[in-house]
């Protein structure tokens, strides 16, 4: 992660408009939540559940969702921090507003989509008159939402979104955010071809395979599911800080440096 924490300090060092007022406690937070999300990214599950659970660490959000948005059909589909918060009642209710939602015109289809609050787009009396509004925010007691797209292609938006009732978002809030987003872009898009690579069809020996021990590769299995060290330990029978030396051999034999990257190079020389 040295790469990330450089980027961060370079990106608060100015580059990006509001981050330099992030304090530095701000600045480690963070990382710290990154190096969680990260841990966690070795398949698009792992990902999504991670992040909806440590975001909100970050910036306070009474309802925090992975929102996957298909331009072409105008559905959403979501992974929510709280299961079973969204109906499917309101889901459809959503969709049936899709194309009017502010955020959904302001980042569908831009390249240089960057976090936003629907306040931000439209004042929030403009918007409390508005159907969406009214047929699916009230119903689900949110007022305030902000939207920190991490994927945009020609066809999908996929996006960490905030809600909140009654206080808005601040703008620490946004730049916090706005400062990791790049960095959740590329853990989306790697957790993405993982999972590819996973169900592509096997085209080469196992001739091809690392040459890892029985143990590091039952390690790197546990890995690949999702598991942490500690799960591992208890999976295997030995301790977490076992895990980590098997991990740091594993490292060192694959020439990678994280866990993901690890799981990525298995998966490439199984298929």
């Amino acid at each position: 992660m040295m790469h990330v924490e450089q980027g961060l300090l370079r990106k608060a060092g100015g580059s990006a408009p509001g981050a330099a007022a992030l304090a530095s406690a701000d600045l480690r937070d963070a990382l710290d939540t990154l190096c969680e999300i990260g841990e966690a990214s070795v398949n698009g599950a792992g990902f999504a559940r991670c992040g909806v659970a440590n975001l909100p660490r970050l910036v306070s959000s009474e309802l925090t969702t992975l929102s996957v948005c298909d331009l072409d059909s105008g559905h959403r589909s979501v992974v929510s921090n709280l299961p079973g918060a969204i109906s499917r009642r309101e889901i459809e209710v959503f969709d049936r507003y899709f194309y009017q939602h502010p955020l959904v015109r302001e980042h569908g289809r831009n390249p240089g989509a960057v976090t936003k609050r629907i306040n931000d787009l439209l004042p929030a009396a403009d918007f409390q008159r508005t159907p969406l509004y009214n047929e699916y925010y009230r119903p689900i007691r949110i007022d305030h939402a902000m939207a920190v797209p991490i994927h945009v292609d020609r066809n999908l938006l996929v996006s960490f979104v905030f809600n909140r009732s009654k206080r808005d978002f601040s703008d620490r809030d946004r730049a916090c955010l706005d400062l990791i987003r790049p960095h959740l872009g590329n853990f989306f898009r790697l957790t993405r071809a993982i999972d590819s690579a996973r169900t592509a069809p096997s085209t080469r020996s196992t001739a091809a395979d690392p040459p890892l021990t029985a143990r590091e590769r039952e390690v790197l299995h546990w890995l690949a599911g999702g598991k942490t060290d500690r799960d591992i330990g208890e999976i295997l029978g030995i301790s977490p800080r076992t895990v980590h030396k098997h991990l740091q051999r594993i490292y060192e034999k694959l020439g990678v440096e994280t866990r993901t990257a690890a799981v990525m190079r298995m998966l490439s020389g199984a298929n």
